[in-house]
């Protein structure tokens, strides 16, 4: 386990670091993608060059660089169970060639590749994310692959990663197993009401917000059930998607509330301007550690309305208003105590951003990330 005090083994020369295992930047899907793209410029303003692979159906090939960051864009095959192991393999395999200072990889999945960088002799920290087994997308073969992948995830990396205290906790618990935490962050940077607004027929302050993967586990199907019985015309937005997932998408789409729109996935400035503008953020997922969009939303100042886990209560605090996603009326009656309550929507809003202030810093990641990779350069 790696403390951010540790010695710098490798002060005075610059290290060449890489981080596989996301689909690329500019991200455009979710948490780790964010993560490389908020990560990698800051490492090379710590000193270090930096190279992020990216899959060919989410990047470009023909870009070879990102904020000053090296892109290596590699195919894949596109399918739920192929698109990761390929492209991981082959960015092992190219990375390995390259013979970098550090590797960072991310999703528990990968850790059956790390023998080929390792064997390069090139060190690597492994970013496990949440229990992905428990995941509903996965079938018994899914869940057989992340099982066996936590077990290897404790032998193969030099260093195991995780973003919350409570899986760190489970990885101590069930493997006996030591990690450095290192959760996610946020630099708000709030946007006027502008394009995306108008687009979407949205006033400041007049709409709750939901963000995420459209999969089972993360409950879009309970909160646009529990938004029917929210009374009045404020209206729902629902951002996300889901590739492989098109049934289940339809079951909570087709004939939802009419006061709900489904503008699919929103990055960038977008994104960025309706966080600004919410009059309360939903964050409905009960699967997974430290949630990206949970700590966007505090960021730039939402009240957070949250299913009541314990890593979004570890996230959280007492800043959130806490409601159970198996219970959609508890989420309606979390809802209507904000719509009727502007003003106690932005008490628990400005809670919620000084407690990201606090503890959800990118700046404050990017150090942990850097004094990680550097120690593990120095073991190499």
């Amino acid at each position: 386990m790696v403390d951010s005090a540790s010695p710098n083994p490798s002060a005075g020369r610059q290290l060449s670091v890489a981080i596989i295992g996301t689909r690329g930047i500019p991200a455009c899907y979710g948490g780790f993608e964010t993560l490389a793209e908020e990560l990698a410029p800051r490492l090379m303003d710590r000193g270090m060059r930096v190279t992020v692979y990216c899959r060919s159906h989410y990047t470009p090939r023909s870009l070879r660089e990102y904020r000053g960051v090296e892109l290596v864009v590699l195919p894949t095959l596109r399918g739920k169970h192929f698109d990761t192991p390929v492209h991981t393999l082959l960015a092992c395999v190219h990375a390995a060639a390259r013979g970098f200072d550090a590797c960072l990889v991310v999703n528990g999945a990968n850790a059956v590749f790390l023998p080929i960088l390792q064997t390069a002799g090139i060190p690597v920290g492994l970013n496990v994310d949440g229990i992905e087994r428990q995941r509903a997308k996965w079938g018994p073969f899914g869940r057989f692959v992340y099982r066996l992948s936590e077990r290897l995830a404790m032998s193969l990396c030099d260093e195991l990663i995780t973003d919350a205290a409570t899986i760190r906790d489970y990885y101590r618990e069930r493997y006996a197993a030591e990690s450095t935490l290192i959760a996610y962050g946020v630099d708000p940077r709030p946007l006027p009401a502008g394009e995306t607004l108008r687009r979407l027929g949205l006033e400041s302050r007049r709409y709750f917000l939901y963000v995420s993967r459209f999969e089972p586990e993360n409950n879009p199907h309970r909160v646009a059930e529990a938004f029917r019985s929210v009374a009045g015309e404020l209206p729902l937005v629902m951002v996300g998607g889901a590739p492989y997932a098109d049934q289940y998408v339809r079951g909570f789409t087709e004939g939802a509330d009419p006061r709900i729109s489904f503008p699919g996935p929103i990055y960038g400035d977008g994104y960025r301007e309706l966080l600004s503008h919410a009059l309360a953020y939903v964050q409905a997922s009960e699967v997974g550690g430290t949630h990206p969009a949970l700590v966007e939303a505090m960021g730039y100042g939402n009240c957070v309305l949250v299913n009541d886990t314990v890593e979004n209560r570890e996230v959280a605090g007492d800043s959130g208003l806490y409601f159970r996603a198996a219970e959609p009326a508890s989420l309606t009656q979390a809802m209507e105590s904000v719509r009727g309550a502007p003003e106690l929507a932005a008490e628990h809003g400005r809670r919620a951003q000084a407690r990201a202030r606090e503890h959800y810093s990118w700046e404050g990641v990017a150090d942990r990330y850097a004094a990680l990779l550097e120690w593990l350069a120095g073991r190499s």
